[in-house]
């Protein structure tokens, strides 16, 4: 019997979740679009909202009409070190429509594949 078999995987998110992560007044939102396995290890397609939350409550109450938030990066790739460098937490799945993956779709087919090392915090100019 393989003992790695029955151990939990580090990350259980999948497509369409909503994550949410803290900064110092507030929350913001990410969407989870896809997870590649590669070589180097997993890529993490999100999707970054421009939309900032007082509270849990707050962003539960905006994930109730999720087509209200504004998209501030329809797409960011990153890398496993990146994505792990924000603690994030699940709010629900909703699942995507085509819409939500044109952009994730233009990276896929484009010959530069940027993925990021940055923490998407950087990347939106957060702290």
């Amino acid at each position: 019997m393989d003992i790695n078999s029955h151990m939990p995987t580090v990350h259980s998110f999948v497509s369409g979740d909503f994550l949410i992560f803290q900064l110092e007044s507030g929350y913001a939102l990410l969407r989870v679009l896809a997870v590649d396995e590669t070589d180097a290890g997993e890529v993490w397609h999100l999707a970054a909202y421009k939309d900032l939350f007082l509270d849990v409550e707050a962003v539960d109450e905006a994930l109730d009409d999720a087509t209200s938030l504004i998209i501030e990066k329809p797409h960011v790739a990153l890398t496993n070190r990146a994505f792990e460098s924000t603690q994030v937490a699940r709010m629900r799945n909703v699942p995507l429509r085509e819409d939500d993956l044109e952009d994730l779709k233009a990276w896929k087919l484009s010959a530069e594949k940027t993925v990021s090392d940055r923490s998407i915090r950087l990347l939106l100019g957060l702290r």
